[in-house]
């Protein structure tokens, strides 16, 4: 019933702020036109007043901008109500100023009389001071950091989206995180971009401020003497007042908002509010205070200073900067001290057994000490998580699950060294910089980096580990910027899937055909061990992942299995036939959903000069001539090449018969070249020959 209750007022909140903002709106345009009584308008002065505190209030406590993304909206209706409030008191002044002082309303009034002591002189001059300060200090530099920052918001975007798109493949982060931090960019392009129009709303409320003064007190003067028979000293001290009250009341609430509009442009994302981040940035070092207690003490010593004062100050700030270094030191001597020795107790010598064997880990990360922090989640390292999230993407495309990654440190690592292993030999290592952030070159970029130049671990891309401050402008220039744990987790994503066919065992094999038996249970009834041993189920399935293809697909795997299986238990053979069936798995991971299929393929005479050497030396090719062997090695990188520059995948399309031994030939060299043959492309995919290669040079086609 409680919970029933709480929907319903929630709901009554929402209904309540849709119709809010449309009364709001509707309210402002008719202060344009009807007369307001001055009781009213004192209501409406002090809800400005409040309206603009709240707002100040909430961008001081926002933890990041896009948290009031709603800011430039209400900075707009606050703008207006402002400027409504503006016209409705300037009919009230005009028509009933020569009555008095309270003409427009007791707020109009105390602002003229108790700020500035009703001396119409004084008031003149405290406006004018509020407007410089709104006009020229805070507007103009809000409205210019607002300008720059939706500047480089936007063209930060594509940068942004590289990134997202690398954590994304990369097995970091899943779908629906890429949405949203999608969504986050998109959204903060248009939050700056609404606040570099918005600041020319205050901008544009200074300037009518004045003119309005002016206005008012002109046309003040000129109805009370001409229409009224008011003196000029009269006349002067009633419109005078009532004018400047009405624009100091006016312009407070304006500075307020301005001020607020600067905060948000000015502040930066973080854990903590405004305030939290002052004190933690601007009190953190003690040897501020202490220096700034000096400089206070000299100068409190200094004959005809006023000393007391001084010397107060100097030493609240000696006493905070001695206060700030005793935290300091306890918190490091927390952190640094050693653990209490355990009483040592003598140790019993013991027979070795098979325990002692130790096993090698089927995945293992070996950090130096400077990386421990990216995987002890006590500092904040979030490495484990990513890791985590490289071995769920990998399982869900590969088709089987990744084993486990034991991590681990080794003192014989250099400090920012880490090192991958596969069964207990080293398949990669690098050094990052857990301070600083990698900035990748994709191909284009605008400019060069300030930083440590290097090559991206995983795909060997030219980088620079850059400053994090530098983030933004390299953003800008074109360069993918990630950090330190996202290069150690993209590198381990690279070699798992380049090592995929070494994760499998037997006991994996297993496993898949017992999940598939759960659904299937016939099919593999009969598969092993009757129709085929568990070894050249395991040897198919490894071939398949050696050549990049899933084993997603475990039923039309099987069923093609027991299909071949009483005409051959060649392992090969087997695999030529399930290339067969998985035919469009195969071309939709290369090509996706595009009906043709932009093809490389062989002249007529090489492709029958190759089988001849096939058959004469067999399907190693050992007796293909050098010199002919680099040509076709030269042409078909060079083919491969102009399709990847084209944004097309490089595809050789060849006999059945020569596919294993030209997949092996440009294995290594070609990694991108993809060799498929005839049988393999399903009846509804077009072939369109873009190149073709004979003995000596493509020719494009």
């Amino acid at each position: 019933m409680a919970d029933t209750t709480l929907m319903m007022n929630l709901r009554e909140v929402g209904r309540t702020g849709m119709v809010g903002a449309p009364l709001l709106l509707i309210a402002i345009l008719a202060m344009l036109v009807v007369p307001l009584p001055p009781a009213l308008l004192d209501l409406f002065f002090t809800f400005n007043i409040a309206l603009a505190l709240v707002v100040v209030m909430a961008s001081v406590y926002t933890r990041r901008p896009l948290d009031f993304a709603t800011f430039p909206t209400v900075l707009l209706l606050a703008t207006l109500l402002r400027l409504a409030l503006n016209i409705a008191s300037t009919r009230i002044v005009l028509l009933e100023g020569h009555t008095g002082t309270d003409a427009a309303g007791h707020v109009i009034e105390a602002f003229g009389e108790f700020v500035v002591g009703g001396n119409y002189a004084v008031g003149l001059v405290v406006f004018s001071i509020l407007v410089i300060i709104n006009f020229v200090v805070v507007t103009k530099g809000a409205g210019r950091i607002s300008e720059v920052s939706a500047r480089f918001t936007l063209d930060a975007m594509p940068g942004k989206q590289m990134a997202i798109d690398a954590d994304l493949n990369a097995g970091v982060i899943d779908q629906e995180e890429a949405k949203q931090r999608r969504a986050d960019v998109v959204a903060e392009a248009d939050f700056y971009g609404a606040m570099d129009g918005a600041s020319k709303f205050v901008r544009g409320d200074a300037i009518a401020g004045i003119l309005i003064l002016f206005i008012n007190i002109l046309g003040g003067l000129a109805i009370g003497m001409m229409q009224h028979d008011m003196q000029f000293s009269e006349a002067v001290r009633n419109y005078t007042l009532l004018t400047i009250g009405d624009g100091l009341v006016a312009q407070l609430p304006s500075l307020v908002l301005s001020t607020a509009a600067a905060i948000m442009v000015t502040r930066v994302s973080s854990e903590q509010d405004m305030g939290g981040q002052i004190i933690s940035q601007l009190l953190d070092n003690p040897r501020t205070l202490a220096v700034t207690a000096a400089v206070l003490g000299v100068l409190g010593l200094l004959p005809g200073m006023p000393n007391v004062v001084f010397l107060t100050l100097a030493g609240a700030a000696g006493g905070g900067a001695y206060l700030i270094h005793r935290r300091g030191r306890a918190a490091t001597e927390v952190q640094a001290a050693p653990p209490e020795p355990e009483e040592a107790q003598p140790a019993e010598p013991r027979e070795l057994s098979w325990d002692d064997v130790v096993p090698v880990d089927t995945i293992g990360l070996e950090v130096g000490y400077k990386l421990i922090p990216l995987v002890d989640k006590n500092q904040g390292g979030q490495l484990m998580g990513r890791i985590k999230g490289v071995r769920k993407k990998l399982t869900q495309d590969l088709g089987f699950l990744i084993p486990s990654v034991h991590i681990r440190d080794n003192l014989e690592l250099p400090p920012n060294a880490y090192r991958i292993t596969l069964m207990g030999v080293t398949v990669g290592e690098a050094e990052v910089h857990p301070e600083r952030e990698l900035a990748i070159n994709p191909g284009q970029v605008f400019g060069t980096l300030a930083g440590i130049p290097t090559r991206d671990p995983a795909f060997g891309m030219e980088a620079v580990w850059i400053e994090p401050a530098q983030r933004d402008q390299a953003q800008t220039m074109g360069y993918t910027v990630v950090d330190a744990t996202t290069v150690i987790a993209t590198h381990l994503n690279h070699l798992l899937q380049t090592h995929a066919h070494e994760l499998l065992g037997r006991e994996e094999v297993q496993q898949l055909l017992d999940n598939l038996a759960k659904s299937h249970p016939g099919l593999v009834e009969g598969l092993v061990p009757d129709t085929l041993p568990l070894g050249v189920v395991h040897k198919v399935l490894r071939n398949l992942l050696e050549e990049k293809i899933p084993l997603r697909d475990m039923r039309t795997i099987a069923e093609c299995l027991a299909a071949e299986a009483p005409a051959s238990q060649d392992p090969d053979v087997l695999t030529r036939a399930l290339r067969v069936a998985l035919g469009r798995l195969i071309i939709q991971n290369i090509n996706g959903l595009r009906p043709d299929l932009p093809v490389i393929t062989l002249d007529p005479a090489l492709e029958q000069l190759l089988h001849e050497s096939m058959q004469t030396e067999g399907r190693g090719g050992a007796g293909l001539e050098p010199g002919l062997a680099e040509r076709i090695h030269r042409s078909l990188m060079e083919s491969a090449q102009r399709q990847e520059a084209a944004g097309q995948p490089a595809v050789l399309l060849v006999s059945a018969l020569l596919r294993p031994m030209l997949a092996r030939f440009v294995k290594q060299s070609i990694p991108n070249l993809h060799v498929l043959s005839y049988d393999e492309i399903p009846d509804n995919k077009q072939i369109k020959i873009v190149a073709s290669i004979g003995h000596s040079e493509p020719s494009a086609s």
